[in-house]
């Protein structure tokens, strides 16, 4: 006898709906891929406003970029492109710097240098600001208000990329379910469709990618997507060359599925089945390493600190998830839908997703380091607070499997006669017949012992002459099915057991589905450690000043109001003795300009008792305030006191000491 169920119920579609609301609430907050390169450093300066116009623009990032002829564009204050659009590579060792030269005899004003390029990971990146000629000036151009990656292409592209670590995990942890636990699953039609679906998901996810990665990282029209030039422009980076791998090994891998589903179930000698196991194990593991090698070779392993050690951690840590996760999600499908799984092919999955969770744990541990690099960063970057959330889920995950594998201890294997019974029945559904059987309730089913009575005599009038009613027959054949699928739901029912394992192994997936969300998210935020590299290489803290260079300061404030937190960016031009250009830039939290009913500053050189010396600012533009003729009577360590007024009675001071020469 088996113990099966015809359908997931609704416990399933309970926790499925729960699953898929925190999966939307994830990445509805989730924001558009985010920079994993960071502009640490730009000459001129943001804001600057130099005397005469130089001769190029030089720009630093904070790891390796892909550059195009039209990464750099500086545009003077009428729109019109001020740079002769030839990128120079000025990189020298670990410093990551490319330029763009300028054409002779620019007029005074202000230029905007727009930005657009794809860091080494894969995650495009973009950005502008501004800087003077002589003294600032209103401009024509609007400064780009379009996240790089977002929209709708950035979203399409996002479930793509989510769908193929979902197709990969399955694809991989289902293959590797029945060879290592569950040989008997080869033949076992439920088990058959959910591999090859996820194949199937992972081939289409990849060549959506493919298609998309052209409007992903530059213009984000969806109409981009079939432009040939640009999709030969992608074949020819890193990105686009992983991707096309990734399409060839599906090819080996649609081999493997292929024999593992025909060959395999169709061997009945021992050595035979035994020999192609082993060249199953050995040539899928190599495809499946392979197939993770496409993201470790395209994205955050590859750049940054120690790649070489990096790559084979990820592509461990990404079979460990496939073999936990992807395992039991054919568990689970069995469980549901498939003749009753043995005990011991459950306790042998127990102790594979025991060898996954410790090479998880080692894995994640260096790559938490590699890509946090600080207790700061892991609390106070939107990358450490997901880390905190996956780590979180990874801990619900372990508790729930506990209580699997206590409910497997509890299991009893059916006798193998009843194995056999439930393998032809189960087939016999799977042919056709009872497939209108399977969608009527146990209280439209004919009573069983009407039911084999009517059989009985059916089967006695068909020996007593061979011309037998079809829609008789098919009504018999409908009828038994019935009879069969209700004694299984009672059998199952009766099976306390197999019934707790199912409901904790669903639990289990419906935690995995969320916990595979918070991974794609963390694949495109800003790493913590980039993260705070970018914010030391810009902050001001106690910077020194350089003859003709400015000072830079940034200040947070919080002035308790509606629209009271911000930032604060003042350069003081050239940030020396005598007459300095003042510059003050009010940003919200998201870096977008922030309108302030009045900004004022003091300078005080309290080592010389100097001060404090007021300055009125005049805005220039929302966000933007600026003074000229700001005289520093003397070298020294200043400090600079910034007010912030957001409203009529929502204010407050800021202050920084700077040492100006």
């Amino acid at each position: 006898m088996t113990t099966t169920a015809p359908r997931l119920g609704t416990a399933l579609a309970r926790l499925l709906i729960l699953a898929a609301a925190l999966l939307g609430t994830l990445l509805a907050g989730a924001a558009p891929a985010s920079a994993h390169a960071a502009l640490t450093g730009s000459d001129p300066k943001d804001g600057a406003v130099v005397a005469t116009a130089p001769k190029e623009v030089n720009l630093t990032f904070s790891e390796q970029v892909a550059m195009s002829a039209d990464s750099i564009r500086v545009l003077d204050p009428a729109g019109r492109r001020a740079d002769t659009g030839e990128i120079r590579d000025l990189c020298s060792g670990s410093i990551v710097r490319y330029g763009v030269e300028l054409r002779a005899g620019l007029p005074d004003g202000t230029y905007t240098v727009a930005w657009q390029t794809v860091s080494a990971d894969s995650h495009p990146i973009a950005g502008a600001f501004t800087f003077s000629i002589g003294a600032p000036s209103a401009t024509s151009v609007a400064l780009p208000d379009r996240e790089p990656g977002g929209g709708l292409v950035g979203a399409l592209y996002g479930i793509a990329r989510y769908l193929s670590y979902a197709g990969f995990a399955v694809l991989v942890g289902g293959g590797a379910f029945v060879l290592i636990c569950w040989p008997r699953g080869a033949g076992v039609r439920p088990v058959q469709r959910t591999v090859v679906r996820a194949w199937l998901t992972l081939t289409g996810a990849t060549l959506v990618m493919l298609l998309l990665r052209n409007p992903y990282t530059g213009s984000g029209e969806l109409s981009d997507a079939f432009d040939l030039a640009g999709l030969k422009s992608v074949l020819e980076t890193k990105t686009g060359a992983a991707l096309t791998s990734r399409l060839l090994l599906l090819g080996a891998a649609a081999l493997f599925v292929a024999v593992l589903f025909g060959a395999y179930t169709r061997r009945t000698d021992p050595k035979e089945k035994k020999d192609l196991v082993f060249g199953l194990g050995i040539g899928g593991t190599v495809v499946a390493a392979g197939i993770a090698g496409t993201w470790a070779l395209a994205e955050h392993a590859s750049t940054g600190i120690q790649p070489g050690i990096a790559m084979p951690v990820d592509i461990l840590h990404l079979l460990a998830v496939a073999a936990w996760l992807g395992g039991l999600t054919v568990l689970l499908i069995a469980l549901y839908r498939a003749p009753s799984v043995e005990r011991t092919a459950v306790e042998r999955f127990s102790k594979v997703a025991f060898t996954s969770v410790a090479v998880l744990a080692a894995t994640g541990l260096y790559q938490s380091w590699r890509q946090v690099g600080s207790w700061s960063a892991l609390t106070g970057t939107r990358y450490g607070q997901l880390l905190l959330v996956k780590i979180g889920l990874m801990g619900v995950l372990v508790g729930i499997a506990w209580i699997s594998r206590r409910w497997t201890q509890r299991l009893a294997d059916l006798p193998s006669a009843d194995l056999s019974s439930a393998e032809k029945e189960t087939e016999d559904v799977e042919e056709g017949e009872a497939s209108e059987a399977d969608e009527t309730s146990e209280s439209d089913v004919v009573p069983e012992a009407d039911a084999v009575s009517s059989v009985s005599e059916a089967e006695g009038a068909s020996g007593a002459s061979p011309d037998v009613d079809p829609e008789r027959a098919a009504q018999l054949a409908r009828q038994r099915a019935a009879v069969a699928t209700a004694r299984r739901k009672r059998e199952r029912d009766a099976d306390p057991e197999r019934s707790g394992l199912r409901r904790s192994v669903l639990t289990e997936a419906a935690v995995a589905v969320v916990l595979l969300a918070v991974t794609t998210v963390l694949t495109t935020t800003e790493p913590g450690r980039t993260e705070e590299e970018a914010g030391r290489s810009t902050s001001a803290s106690g910077p020194a000043a350089v003859p003709d260079r400015p000072v830079d300061v940034r200040l947070p404030f919080d002035t308790g109001g509606v629209d009271g937190k911000g930032v604060v960016r003042l350069s003081l031009d050239p940030g020396r003795t005598g007459a300095n250009g003042l510059h003050i830039y009010v940003e919200r939290p998201d870096g977008k300009p922030l309108d302030v009913p009045e900004v004022k500053v003091a300078l005080t050189l309290e080592a010389k008792d100097v001060g404090p010396l007021p300055v009125a600012p005049d805005r220039i533009q929302a966000g933007h305030w600026s003074a000229s003729g700001v005289q520093i009577p003397m070298p020294g360590e200043w400090r600079i006191q910034v007010t912030v007024r957001t409203s009529d009675i929502d204010q407050t001071t800021l202050d920084k000491n700077v040492k100006i020469g």
